[in-house]
């Protein structure tokens, strides 16, 4: 920033339709929070985008000034990819237009939307498509990384589910990518995160959900939980793809349906939604009813998009994170002891490790189809380091270091990328498998000179 003249940052100002904020304006710290609070990035600007033809003049400030270029979405990235220090940022979070098309089924969703802005939309018509669990979580990175949630069993992936994006690259170049146009690039913005251009717009296909679905809650005492975790696995083969049942481990939140004993306590709770006929939902998920006596239950008709906002409350921004992931195709009987083993030494309260369970649709999709891979998942594991204090971070990162090493031989070697801290360079790989080749080359035609590498970076075949 030091070498740049005033005069370019006037003329930028003026070029552009958004607020360029500068470190001193009133609003430039709040600019920067993230909801990761362990990332403390200082960039030089932070351009607010008001549409596509902010986010072409930001990009051309950057390469012309050879600036760290970062992209914000939703700011939700766990390893804080949404900032960079002493460089240009664009915002898109202003940029959150929603537009459901009912007759046909479609969706069209500017960058900076949320989970809750889409759900928001769709569900006036009774329509969502596959996303996450946090209605916070925004759609753009939520979906260039994969994205699964509730409704993936039945309806698969976020990206399977995604018609095509316009993309501005590297050059200023803005393209329409879809299965018959751009193919190689529709192809990478599948899974391959943010390397290739930043998306001004996303079609998603809808499919006819809620607006009332069945699930909920039930959580039992961790002293069940082997028992339970086994009754778990053996049950999926058989569970209808509208069900989706999670199971996560965590010292009980403070939940009006829990009695007040076993707040604090250690629990495994099973998260559950059904999104076929909600008079069929108590006989649906009566069989995960039977893994145990629970101490407490919440399970009955709900609004989905409510649903969408169920875990909110345990995901507010402002804390520090730090999660360690790996695929998972079963629940070994040694992954078990070495859960329960670190459970009995969770580090604070916040922390938890769960299993998002998918399989399903995700699964009858080909490896090779789209850059994200990992098509033989059927339960994402992630452990989920939380917490307040500065001065826990040591103790915090251990523990779920030390659990992510003792699932490893349990696990399928592979990651969902999403789900990465940026420490984690050396899984880049493993997250791509067989396509990574194939995604150096993407980048390498369209980003070849690796403007956008403030991400899970894919380094062009040039800087390989």
């Amino acid at each position: 920033m030091a070498q740049m003249s005033s005069s370019a940052v006037d003329e930028l100002k003026s070029a552009v339709r958004g607020p360029l904020l500068l470190p001193g304006d009133p609003n430039f710290d709040a600019a920067r929070s993230i909801w990761n609070a362990m990332i403390d990035r200082h960039p030089a600007m932070i351009l607010r985008c008001a549409g596509a033809a902010d986010v072409r003049r930001g990009i051309a400030f950057a390469r012309e000034h050879d600036l760290p270029l970062a992209i914000r979405g939703g700011g939700h990235n766990i390893g804080g990819s949404a900032l960079c220090d002493d460089g240009l940022v664009l915002d898109l979070s202003s940029m959150k237009s929603v537009r459901i098309e009912p007759a046909t089924r479609r969706a069209y969703v500017e960058p900076g939307a949320t989970l809750h802005d889409f759900d928001h939309e769709a569900q006036a018509f009774g329509l969502a498509t596959p996303l996450g669990i946090n209605s916070t979580t925004g759609v753009a990175g939520l979906t260039l990384g994969g994205g699964f949630g509730w409704l993936s069993r039945k309806y698969g992936m976020t990206i399977d589910n995604l018609i095509s994006a316009n993309v501005i690259t590297a050059d200023g170049e803005l393209l329409h990518a879809s299965a018959d146009s751009h193919e190689d690039l529709f192809w990478a913005i599948r899974g391959g995160g943010g390397n290739f251009g930043v998306v001004t717009q996303f079609e998603f296909g809808l499919h006819p959900v809620g607006p009332l679905v069945y699930g909920g809650l039930y959580v039992l005492p961790i002293d069940q939980a082997k028992d339970a975790l086994v009754k778990y696995r053996a049950s999926t083969a058989g569970t209808p793809e509208e069900l989706s049942v999670w199971a996560v481990l965590r010292l009980a939140p403070p939940l009006p349906f829990l009695p007040p004993e076993v707040h604090g306590k250690p629990v495994i709770v099973f998260a559950m939604c059904y999104s076929g006929p909600v008079e069929n939902g108590p006989s649906v998920v009566e069989p995960v009813r039977g893994f145990g006596t629970p101490v407490g239950e919440h399970l009955g008709p709900m609004p989905y998009a409510m649903w969408q906002q169920a875990f909110d409350p345990l995901l507010t921004p402002g804390a520090r994170n730090y999660w360690k992931s790996h695929n998972l195709d079963r629940i070994d009987d040694g992954l078990i002891d070495a859960l329960l083993h670190s459970i009995g030494e969770l580090p604070s309260a916040q922390c938890e490790i769960f299993f998002g369970q998918i399989g399903g649709q995700t699964k009858r999709v080909a490896a090779s189809a789209t850059a994200y891979p990992s098509r033989d998942t059927q339960y994402a594991m992630n452990v989920h380091g939380r917490w307040d204090d500065a001065s826990d971070d040591e103790r915090c990162i251990a523990w779920a270091r030390a659990f992510s090493d003792a699932a490893a031989p349990f696990a399928l070697g592979s990651v969902y990328v999403n789900f990465m801290t940026q420490e984690e360079t050396s899984r880049i790989a493993e997250a791509y498998g067989t396509n990574y080749e194939r995604l150096v080359a993407v980048k390498s035609r369209y980003d070849p000179h690796n403007l956008f590498r403030h991400n899970q970076n894919i380094r062009p075949a040039t800087q390989s």
